[in-house]
């Protein structure tokens, strides 16, 4: 049974009803939320996006549309005409922004019916996952949805109007470009019209966005589609959205001035928080050293402390070896942690293996006594050493790990922060900016035995390592920073290299002969030869800066339809089967997968 809104036209959303508009004639339109029968009387809340208003269906009013309105249910759409009325002071809800109101119907039409939900709409987030994803559109009619993906529109308009002041140009980049496979793997699309040929789905649109600054565009802004064929995590997602901007005759201060004050204009219009600017600015060998992290929290403490000075040659192998070959052994020191018993320690030691850590080490001060796992290898020298080096007190406890240096970093940034949770030492309505910059231009690649760019191959190096690019290239640092919120990436850049020079010097170091560089970036290289102006940029993750904004859990709460852990799409089944006559017509044979 569903009936016509004809003539009918909806004076406002549902929570848009206020009371300057009592004693009017109104049309609501939504979606039944829920029906308390009275008898004579129905009640029913009507929802939309905006929230609920009650609405009163009485006998003696509607006699046509009573039997009607008695067979309403949940999620029923529904057109409602009718007074707007003050409710009762004793029926008054002040959990609803139209608490104070309701509308006596003269008219109910339905205009759709529902079927038995597979789950209630007000408890959708209690259910499975799966099962969100699977109901997809009845998961979006939650208030938490709804209010979770108003809030990323509210903050893609700040974001437009912000940069449009400051002189940006929104324009947009390709989707079907070339493939250029450094980083991540690309989601390849096949031609039909060149057969045997590949569209590669954009990771980013950072060549485009460097020829718009060559083309003479000089400020750039886009919130854009990007792709990856990777791992998902809560995240991280295959499909995703950046802002992303790039801008001419800048250096990295003028890239960072803008960014925090976009920041704080979008943590002032949202949250009502004044942030304040600038943000602390920390190299990245210092994040490293002092958090473990090149992404660090700040918001509480325990700091790594390298020990590897007082260890150097001692009795104990595994600290002895793994300070001879290069490593360390560091430590973080937990407060109030001594009670930590033989099973949460092995819990600890599992946790660290996942950073490919091979143990952990413990040493902890409780009533006045020393208690660890390797006292029997420290001298009273080295454990007093140890207490004044950490700050360990009574009550306190102090975990080491001993290792290559990138292994010690990893396991023991992820540790601190687990700790800190577990603790409960996190304060969650803080919000700690920071800039992380100096990263390390290169890495070594031990598959390929080459070199690798940290960020990508464009990033330009700092001016004072040039001179040492080819001779000592891992001590060369980039023009590139990090923007970090509560040891979250929010976002990452860099100056870019406008010489063809550099470039040239930048891919040899990579591996690339002449003709493979031109092979990939031919087009962009052939373009730096008209006159590039000194450049660089910032993307931030949009899907990952509302997740922070909002506290939640995963990115796939911003994301209107996002894919599972296995990327694919539970509620339309993607990805899935094509016919063969499609496969034949790009020239595409599916392959068993024993097959090489």
């Amino acid at each position: 049974m569903s009936e016509l809104i004809t003539g009918q036209k909806r004076t406002a959303r549902c929570a848009e009803f206020t009371e300057e508009m009592v004693g009017q004639k109104v049309c609501a339109m939504g979606w039944v939320q829920a029906r308390r029968d009275m008898g004579k009387i129905i009640f029913v809340d009507l929802r939309d996006r905006t929230g609920i208003i009650q609405v009163v269906i009485d006998e003696q009013f509607v006699p046509g549309d009573f039997e009607k309105a008695s067979k309403i249910h949940n999620e029923y759409v529904l057109s409602i005409e009718g007074d707007l009325v003050l409710r009762q002071p004793e029926k008054v809800n002040p959990k609803l922004a139209t608490g104070k109101l309701e509308i006596v119907a003269s008219s109910v039409r339905i205009l759709s019916e529902s079927d038995v939900l597979p789950f209630q709409i007000e408890e959708a987030n209690m259910v499975s996952d799966q099962t969100r994803l699977k109901y997809r559109y009845l998961d979006l009619r939650s208030a938490y949805m709804q209010r979770n993906l108003k809030l990323k529109s509210d903050i893609a308009c700040i974001t437009r109007n912000f940069f449009h002041d400051e002189g940006f140009l929104e324009i947009e980049t390709p989707i079907l470009t070339k493939s250029t496979p450094e980083g991540a793997r690309d989601y390849l699309v096949p031609s039909r019209v060149n057969n045997g040929m590949f569209y590669a789905l954009p990771q980013s649109p950072q060549i485009f966005k460097q020829i718009l600054m060559l083309s003479g565009y000089d400020r750039y802004i886009q919130i854009a589609r990007c792709f990856r064929d990777e791992d998902l995590r809560a995240d991280r997602q295959p499909e995703f959205t950046q802002i992303d901007m790039e801008l001419s005759f800048v250096d990295e201060e003028d890239i960072m001035s803008i960014n925090e004050r976009y920041l704080q204009k979008v943590f002032k219009e949202i949250k009502g928080i004044d942030i304040k600017v600038p943000f602390m600015r920390m190299p990245y060998s210092e994040a490293m050293n002092r958090f473990g992290s090149d992404k660090p929290d700040l918001r509480f403490g325990m700091e790594l402390t390298d020990l590897s000075e007082i260890f150097a040659g001692c009795d104990f192998k595994v600290f002895a070896d793994a300070i001879k070959n290069g490593g360390s052994v560091r430590t973080i020191t937990v407060p109030g942690a001594a009670n930590y018993t033989r099973k949460q320690i092995d819990e600890l030691i599992e946790f660290v293996k996942i950073y490919k850590a091979k143990g952990l080490a413990s040493f902890a001060i409780e009533n006045g006594e020393y208690k660890s796992n390797i006292l029997r290898f420290m001298t009273e020298e080295q454990i007093q050493k140890v207490i004044e080096k950490t700050g360990a007190k009574e009550g306190d406890l102090v975990l080491f790990v001993a290792d290559k240096n990138d292994i010690v970093f990893a396991a023991l940034g992820a540790l601190r922060c687990e700790m800190a949770k577990r603790l409960n030492l996190i304060n969650k309505d803080e919000y700690k900016f920071l800039w992380v910059v100096d990263f390390p231009m290169f890495e070594w690649d031990e598959e390929n035995n080459r070199c690798k760019a940290v960020h990508h191959p464009f990033t330009a190096p700092k001016d004072e390592d040039l001179s040492f690019m080819e001779e000592r290239p891992l001590d060369v640092r980039a023009k590139a920073y990090d923007i970090i919120l509560n040891g979250t990436e929010l976002g990452g850049g860099s100056i870019r290299i406008h010489s063809r020079e550099i470039q040239n010097r930048v891919f040899n170091l990579l591996g690339f002969t002449d003709e493979q560089a031109q092979e990939r970036f031919g087009f962009l290289l052939d373009a730096f030869k008209y006159g590039v102006p000194p450049h660089g940029g910032l993307a931030y993750g949009f899907d990952r800066l509302i997740m922070l904004i909002l506290g939640l859990e995963s990115i796939r709460d911003t994301i209107a339809f996002p894919k599972d852990k296995s990327a694919t799409c539970q509620m339309t089944e993607a990805p899935n089967i094509v016919e063969e006559k499609q496969l034949k017509e790009l020239g595409i044979k599916i392959a068993d997968k024993g097959e090489n």
